[in-house]
């Protein structure tokens, strides 16, 4: 399906690279995923968000949650909370179960939401 947002909101940009280099989050000290092939989306209004492949990510941390929301330019976003060092990061991560076809790239991977939890940290691996 074609996203309504692009469509109505044709300057709306909405960019994404593959980057192709050692990235890594943690939280505070554990590693929660480690990749070198991510997408990176630039969005108007957003900072960049980085797109981890759900193999790259230690899923067994993140629990499931009833949150969703709705992007005009992206698709439904269903919610994850981080479980790690018996400490609960609530609605933390996201994904796109089944993004706009302008955005198919990002099905099946996760985004952290490092403003609401700033326990995550996304490092650049030099």
């Amino acid at each position: 399906m074609k996203s309504p947002g692009h469509k109505e909101h044709p300057e709306h940009k909405v960019e994404e690279k593959h980057l192709r280099e050692p990235i890594k989050v943690k939280v505070n000290d554990e590693l929660l995923a480690e990749a070198n092939d991510v997408i990176e989306v630039d969005e108007d209004g957003y900072p960049p968000r980085l797109y981890f492949r759900r193999s790259d990510v230690k899923m067994d941390k993140l629990v499931p949650s009833d949150t969703t929301t709705k992007c005009p330019f992206k698709g439904e976003a269903h919610y994850f909370s981080v479980n790690t060092g018996g400490r609960t990061l609530r609605d933390a991560v996201w994904t796109y179960e089944d993004p706009y076809e302008e955005h198919a790239d990002l099905k099946d991977r996760v985004a952290f939401y490092t403003e609401k939890a700033p326990e995550i940290s996304i490092e650049r691996v030099a």
